[in-house]
Order: C-alpha cells, then sequence, then structure tokens
C-alpha cells in the first residue's frame, strides 16, 4: 500500500515537472503569432533615387500622410524603403527586391524610378509621388483615367519650366542668353527644355543647352557657357550627387542659377528655386496608397496636380555672387535664406 502511494506521489511529481516546463516553454518561447501577423499586414514599398538622409523629409511627409489616416507603421501597415543614394543603375535591383518582399504598392519619388518599376511589373500598383508628364513619359493614358498599374501625382515641371526663367529674368532684368543644364534622357527633362525655349521668346531670352552626365561635366559646362556669354543658368532634374556640385561651382563662375529642388537652396547653397513641393506630394501620394489598399484600382484613380508651390532664395548665395534680389520677388518667396 505505501509502496503504492510513493510510486503515485513520484508520478504526480513527474507530471508537475513537465506541467511547469511547459508552462516556462510558453512564456519564453518566441511568439508565432507575431510573425505571422507582420506577414499578413500590408506592405509598401518605397523607391527614392536619394540617400535616406536626403530623402528623409519627404518620405517623412509620406509617413505623417499615412498616419493621418490611421496606419501605423508595424501595427496595420509595413514600409519598405529602397534608396539608390544618386546611383541611378541600383535601382532596378531596389525594385526587384521590393517585389521579392511582396509588397501590395509600390510608390515611386520621382519619373526615373517610375520607368523601371513599369518595367519591372504590370501587376503590382505603382504609386508616383510626383511626374512631371506622365502622359508624355508613357506611363499612364490620361490623367483622368490613367489605364495600367500606375497612378498618383503630376508636379507639372514642363508648365513650371518657363515660370522658372520669368523669375530669372525678374531678379536679372539684363537677361539675354540663358543657358539650360541637365540630362535630356531623364524622364520629363527633353519637355522641360522645349517649355523653357518658348517662354524665352516673349521675354527677349536666347537659349542653349548642354548636357551634364557626370560631375567632371559641371566645370565644362559653365566654361561653355561664359564662352557662350550666358547670362544665367536654368538647372533640370539630374542626379542628386551631381545636383549638389552645381551650386559651388555656379558661385565660382558668378552665375545665377535656377534650380527646381529647394534642398539644393537649404542644404547646398544655390540661390533661387522654384517648383512644386515635393513633400506636400508626397503627403498626398499616401491617400492612394489607402484607396489602394481598401480595393480601388489604380487605372481608375485621377492622377492629381500640386496645389502647393514654393519659391525658395538664399540671400546668402545672392550676395556671394554679388547679386540683389529684387523686394518684389523677396516679397513672393515662401522661405528666404539669410
Amino acid at each position: 500500500m505505501i509502496t503504492a502511494i510513493r510510486q503515485q506521489a513520484v508520478g504526480n511529481s513527474k507530471k508537475l515537472k513537465l506541467a511547469a516546463y511547459a508552462i516556462f516553454a510558453m512564456l519564453f518561447a518566441p511568439c508565432p503569432t507575431t510573425d505571422a501577423q507582420s506577414t499578413n499586414l500590408p506592405r509598401i514599398g518605397y523607391l527614392s533615387a536619394s540617400s535616406s538622409s536626403e530623402a528623409a523629409p519627404r518620405t517623412e511627409a509620406f509617413r505623417q500622410g499615412l498616419r493621418n489616416l490611421g496606419y501605423v507603421e508595424g501595427k496595420n501597415l509595413i514600409i519598405e524603403f529602397g534608396y539608390a543614394d544618386g546611383n541611378f543603375d541600383r535601382i532596378p535591383t531596389l525594385i526587384s527586391e521590393l517585389i521579392r518582399l511582396k509588397v501590395n504598392v509600390l510608390v515611386t519619388a520621382g519619373p526615373s524610378l517610375t520607368g523601371p518599376a513599369k518595367q519591372a511589373t504590370t501587376i503590382i500598383p505603382i504609386v508616383m509621388t510626383n511626374d512631371n508628364d506622365p502622359v508624355g513619359n508613357g506611363f499612364v493614358v490620361s490623367l483622368a483615367r490613367p489605364g495600367g498599374n500606375i497612378t498618383g501625382l503630376t508636379g507639372l515641371a514642363r508648365e513650371l519650366s518657363g515660370k522658372r526663367l520669368e523669375l530669372l529674368k525678374e531678379i536679372f532684368p539684363k537677361l539675354l542668353r540663358a543657358a539650360i543644364r541637365g540630362i535630356s534622357d531623364i524622364p520629363g527633362n527633353a519637355q522641360a527644355v522645349r517649355e523653357t525655349e518658348l517662354a524665352a521668346a516673349p521675354l527677349g531670352v536666347q537659349t542653349q543647352y548642354l548636357e551634364i552626365r557626370a560631375a567632371k561635366d559641371i566645370e565644362v559646362a559653365f566654361r561653355e557657357a561664359r564662352q557662350w556669354r550666358a547670362d544665367a543658368v536654368s538647372v533640370l532634374n539630374g542626379p542628386p550627387h551631381i545636383q549638389r556640385l552645381i551650386p559651388a561651382i555656379a558661385a565660382k563662375h558668378r552665375m545665377p542659377a535656377m534650380y527646381f529642388n529647394p534642398a539644393i537652396i537649404e542644404r547646398d547653397a544655390g540661390l533661387i528655386s522654384y517648383g512644386t513641393s515635393l513633400s506636400d506630394l508626397d503627403r498626398r501620394a499616401a491617400t492612394y496608397v489607402d484607396r489602394i489598399l481598401k480595393g480601388a484600382k489604380p487605372a481608375d484613380l485621377p492622377i492629381e496636380q500640386p496645389t502647393k508651390f514654393e519659391l525658395v532664395i538664399n540671400l546668402k548665395a545672392a550676395k556671394q555672387i554679388g547679386l540683389t534680389i529684387p523686394p518684389n520677388v523677396l516679397a513672393r518667396a515662401d522661405r528666404v535664406i539669410k
């Protein structure tokens, strides 16, 4: 009898130990539901031609737009970022990596990203945060009914190119010759050149176009502009690592230069920029992502135009080249760097 009781006690003790081990394992073992929940969350791929630090204002605007719509990263949405760091050759690889991650939507921060994304997939929805000519670039059929898997926002860069030349004429009334610098096969730049040339005739300004494809081309282009007796330069879209070098060389040649990106004025001491607020477009792009995740088809979402424009002037850069900005232009500036 005593032996039986002892055997039962030993058995109970073993069961208690096994139960304790099971509880311990449940408490401290990795929770499988965490990865499962993460896998089931909508996944957004965001592509930038810049570095993460340079793109930070725009990516934060995009994140803010999503937060305004109720999305919280890690809880009901995952964002995967791909940064080309100014190397356009990396873009196809970045797109392939995001596709392998099975993103639900690809967000492209510029036409140089939208083109490769379009070539890579006709299935995954693509949202453009800004494209200066989505129809002319062959990305969509029309602004009202894009068709296919691409939609988003246009930056209207073509229409703004003429306005940039007008501003150059205002700040430098003696402007007779304007040099245009850029890479012609970057989407939208050819149209921007034509728009600038159309605006030049009524202003009595002649234009000259020269390519800047690499850093070594910048100094050569400005020397040629001087030989042509250019009074100012209009700088088109291009690789960020090249754009950042232009203001210093423009200052060296004491030549006023107009840019499209305010970051070049604020960060790289450029003189003046006028264009669409890119951060505002990124914030609005979140609305397209939200609608697509809720079942809307990109083909049926009309492409929206910009509503916010920015004029940024750097008075330090103006002083460096001996240029006085007219008060009426300063009064219209959204930001003035002193």
